[in-house]
């Protein structure tokens, strides 16, 4: 850190600070929670996170996505907004960065990696829908009760469209057009601000009070005052399913966006160090008026973009916000409800990764078959049950890949080259299968080599070559199908050889006794090695009427006869 690098990292700080009003604003509403919370959210987070995180670039703070989970699953138990909606708020993100910090000091961070990115795609796109159809009872002025689900939103709609109040259609409209002919003008162009600034003057030549157009009200202009999570144990049972859930969220989500920013500047983000920057921002954010919040990847992006080059940008842009608010907080009251939802539909529309979503569906049916699932899930379930859903199913997934390890029959293709047997056309041995695995042997994927193996018994091939220089452990189960391979083989009048084996894995058979069931003679290094082997001990008598002659001891032998 040096004189050029905090320059650098104030200037980006001023550009997070302006855009951070806004969506902090923004973000509390979704959440459910009157405006200055988004604030405190976004004075405090970015600050703690950036210090014990390990992204030079990454911004937390209010998000998208942890608001409206943190909205579903407080709104069922008391009303949004209210003291008692606040106080389980607070309880929730103390609980939340708890799980996220125990996580990180137990050095989980790697778990994220088995999480599919569908998951958070398809997550992420049915929270923008979610998002987008509950902002629409702001703009069209629907009564709908509290906690309406995305069905129920549009019911509304269909029914209480002719009673919508012109005038707070007019500035949503207004709002709306004026965010996207910004953005398009410039990415640098703080649209958000721009199109409220706009909205907030319709408001006020039209005449808010007179034509009955809902405005956001007093925010205070106020440093984050202390608050106490509760502690009773009824709160936190309830709570905790719905906790462990956010917790996840906010991890899966801030590693992934760290890294995608940490791909572009060079650095290597350590998911560890990042789980405890969350938590910990988490943990102290709930003593001072905080919610639940992650990694933002709007703001890190922009945040890299402006030329950030340290932690430092996220303090500034922290402690920037602080001073804004003091001085321009009173200014809120004159923002209509309309401008603020026409805002939010930006945000969410921008959340809906489309080119991502047609690669998926493009190239992977079961990395579509996640992110559709997620998304339903998002939209018709309880937001909590469709991040368990998407996580479990991304694990099947990738269960079921590594229990199902590519198993090829290869054959020679000249001298030392053996290439897959069906995919080129390439003629068999008949005494001899070669088999080549690529993955780990082990109890998980000990059913599917055996399925193989059973199906090429019924062949007549007596002789099994089983290359292994894919398979990068064999654990006990494993050992055990080798040696019963072995015996059955032995049996027929055959042989098991391997070749290719891993030192470790050749130790395991020897240490548990299995490589004395297979023969240490039949344990070969290379391919070549293992064929001359196995031609010692060929059947004479099916040599003389074969034909296929795949191997070149049978070219030099056919040479030998004439």
């Amino acid at each position: 850190m040096n004189r050029s690098s905090l320059k650098a990292d104030f200037m980006a700080g001023i550009t997070g600070a302006i855009i951070q009003v806004t969506q902090s604003v923004a973000f509390a509403m979704i959440a459910g929670l009157p405006p200055e919370y988004g604030l405190y959210t976004g004075m405090i987070v970015p600050i703690i996170a950036a210090l014990f995180g390990s992204s030079w670039h990454l911004v937390s703070g209010p998000t998208t996505a942890m608001s409206i989970v943190v909205f579903a699953s407080i709104s069922e138990f008391a009303t949004p907004g209210s003291e008692y909606y606040i106080s389980l708020v607070i309880t929730l993100t103390f609980m939340v960065g708890i799980i996220q910090l125990i996580m990180g000091v137990a050095r989980l961070g790697t778990l994220v990696n088995f999480v599919s990115h569908s998951v958070v795609v398809g997550f992420t796109a049915g929270a923008a829908v979610l998002i987008f159809s509950k902002q629409l009872q702001y703009i069209f002025t629907l009564e709908l009760p509290p906690g309406s689900g995305f069905a129920d939103i549009w019911e509304g709609l269909f029914w209480q469209i002719g009673k919508a109040n012109e005038y707070v259609l007019v500035i949503g409209l207004a709002t709306l057009a004026a965010a996207i002919i910004s953005k398009k003008m410039s990415s640098r162009v703080p649209y958000m601000l721009v199109a409220i600034l706009l909205g907030s003057c319709l408001a006020l030549f039209l005449g808010s009070e007179k034509h009955d157009i809902p405005l956001i009200g007093e925010v205070p202009a106020s440093l984050p005052p202390l608050s106490l999570p509760s502690f009773n144990n009824g709160i936190i049972q309830e709570l905790m399913p719905k906790a462990f859930a956010v917790a996840l969220l906010g991890l899966i989500t801030a590693v992934s966006f760290s890294k995608s920013i940490a791909a572009q500047s060079g650095q290597r983000v350590d998911g560890n160090q990042e789980f405890i920057g969350q938590g910990l921002s988490n943990i102290v954010g709930s003593f001072l008026s905080c919610y639940a919040s992650s990694g933002s990847l709007t703001r890190s992006g922009l945040n890299y973009d402006s030329g950030a080059k340290t932690p430092m940008a996220s303090v500034f842009t922290a402690l920037l916000l602080m001073l804004i608010v003091y001085f321009a907080a009173p200014l809120a009251s004159y923002i209509p409800m309309a401008s603020m939802a026409a805002v939010i539909l930006m945000v969410a529309w921008g959340l809906i990764d489309f080119g991502l979503i047609k690669e998926i569906f493009l190239t992977s049916k079961s990395e579509l078959a996640v992110l559709l699932v997620t998304f339903l899930s998002t939209l018709f379930l309880d937001l909590e049950f469709a991040i368990y859903i998407g996580v479990l199913l991304s694990l099947i997934i990738y269960l079921q890949k590594i229990a199902q390890p590519e198993i090829v029959t290869i054959s020679p293709s000249g001298v030392e080259t053996f290439l897959n047997t069906q995919k080129n056309n390439l003629k068999e041995c008949p005494q001899l299968k070669i088999l080549r695995m690529d993955g780990s042997l082990f109890f998980g994927s000990v059913s599917h080599l055996e399925e193989k193996l059973e199906y090429e018994q019924l062949k007549e091939s007596k002789n099994l070559l089983l290359v292994a220089n894919g398979i990068n452990r064999i654990d006990m189960a494993g050992c055990e199908l080798l040696a019963r391979e072995a015996k059955i083989r032995r049996e027929r009048g055959g042989l098991l050889i391997i070749s290719g084996i891993k030192k470790a894995s050749l130790h395991y058979l020897e240490r548990g006794g299995y490589l004395e069931a297979i023969g240490t003679e039949n344990i070969f290094r290379s391919k070549t090695d293992a064929i001359e082997h196995f031609y010692k001990n060929r059947d004479d008598s099916i040599c003389q009427t074969c034909t296929a002659r795949v191997f070149w001891e049978c070219e030099d032998e056919q040479k030998s006869l004439y």
